[in-house]
């Protein structure tokens, strides 16, 4: 099958989403499906990576970045809707794999489908949790969705129940969660040299804004610190909340945490697996739980607020170490049961490599390709 990936969010920055159309397209590769990724053209790429642009990629709008939730949102626009036409002509695909809806330029490729002789089958995958969002939380927008946008397509995809709960859909429809590069994320392998001591490193990874809130992950980090003297906080992310936090650090008198700001991505399992605890303490807007899933794979033992999201992944044994939202004492004592229990530690961080190997992007190809079989057959 010929396969277009059509990508909500330009993919010249990291996100789920992106990493979620890249895991999959080099499954589908592998089982000789030719693939290729459409996506916005945003000003930062235009300036500095347009020769980076592969032969496997389609730009098809200009993204246009804006604060419309608790974090980094784009619309995106095709100034020339008839180059639409062409492309889908011209690619021929069978499958146009929709990830979240791009606000203009989706509504755009899904008018000239209709135009087109051979119309490809349309999947969309959800993979956003709304009450995160100040505009797709409006009645209005709930109601454009399920009654406007959602009876185009042949099949919906959403990444874990919370989100297919969000919406009205009749059709086919299939929860198929995200996955994680099991051979990039894991136990063994280089640790981040300055970090690798006699310490234990409690890890946070995220960007640094109000939601994900770190804010109670360092209050419980200075009860901590009273009584645990070989403890460190390592803080992986950038964000518009760095200073007010710094702030606070400063005034508590909390030593030994460490912000690294923003890393390469082959830097990330290296973090993880110096590692002993990684924690995260995200208050509401989860979908799912991408850095879960990541820590877990690299063998770590992991404690998180109970958000909708996060309980979809940390399951089981897992679910033992989620705490309410917000609860900093508690956040604290879970942390510590860890931090005096090297055996707890491994255990735990030995339960989630199994668990995360379930959601290898191998898997997740294969039930998203059953999908579509599924949508073909349901079509005939």
């Amino acid at each position: 099958m010929k396969i277009g990936f059509v990508s909500a969010h330009p993919m010249t920055y990291p996100g789920g989403v992106q990493n979620h159309i890249l895991g999959l397209k080099k499954e589908f590769e592998k089982r000789g499906h030719k693939v290729k990724v459409i996506f916005p053209i945003d000003k930062f790429f235009l300036k500095k990576n347009k020769e980076k642009i592969s032969k496997d990629s389609i730009i098809i709008g200009k993204a246009f970045y804006f604060t419309g939730n608790a974090s980094k949102a784009n619309f995106n626009f095709e100034p020339s809707p008839s180059l639409i036409k062409k492309i889908l002509e011209k690619e021929n695909f069978d499958i146009l794999h929709f990830q979240n809806i791009g606000i203009i330029s989706a509504f755009q490729i899904l008018k000239a489908v209709k135009k087109i002789g051979k119309k490809p089958m349309k999947i969309l995958t959800l993979h956003s949790f709304w009450d995160a969002s100040k505009i797709l939380n409006l009645p209005i927008s709930f109601w454009f969705l399920n009654k406007k946008v959602l009876p185009i397509f042949d099949g919906i995809i959403f990444i874990s129940k919370p989100v297919s709960l969000q919406v009205d859909y009749q059709g086919p429809s299939k929860i198929i969660p995200n996955g994680v590069d099991i051979d990039f994320f894991k136990p063994k392998g280089q640790k981040i040299k300055k970090f690798d001591d006699n310490k234990i490193n409690i890890l946070f990874v995220g960007r640094l804004e109000k939601r994900k809130g770190l804010i109670y992950l360092l209050l419980a980090f200075e009860r901590l610190k009273k009584k645990r003297k070989n403890i460190r906080l390592i803080v992986v992310g950038d964000g518009k909340e760095k200073r007010k936090l710094e702030k606070i650090i400063k005034e508590k008198k909390i030593k030994d945490v460490f912000f690294e700001g923003e890393i390469k991505k082959d830097d990330l399992p290296k973090y993880y697996r110096t590692a002993d605890i990684c924690c995260f303490p995200s208050i509401f807007g989860e979908a799912f739980g991408i850095v879960i899933l990541e820590a877990m794979a690299s063998g770590k033992p992991v404690v998180a607020f109970a958000n909708k999201g996060y309980k979809e992944v940390l399951k089981g044994k897992g679910g033992e170490f989620l705490v309410k939202p917000k609860d900093t004492e508690a956040l604290a004592e879970k942390l510590d049961l860890l931090i005096k229990n090297e055996k707890l530690r491994k255990e735990m961080g030995d339960w989630g490599r199994k668990e995360a190997e379930k959601y290898s992007w191998g898997e997740i190809a294969k039930k998203t390709l059953n999908f579509y079989q599924e949508i073909i057959k349901f079509k005939k």
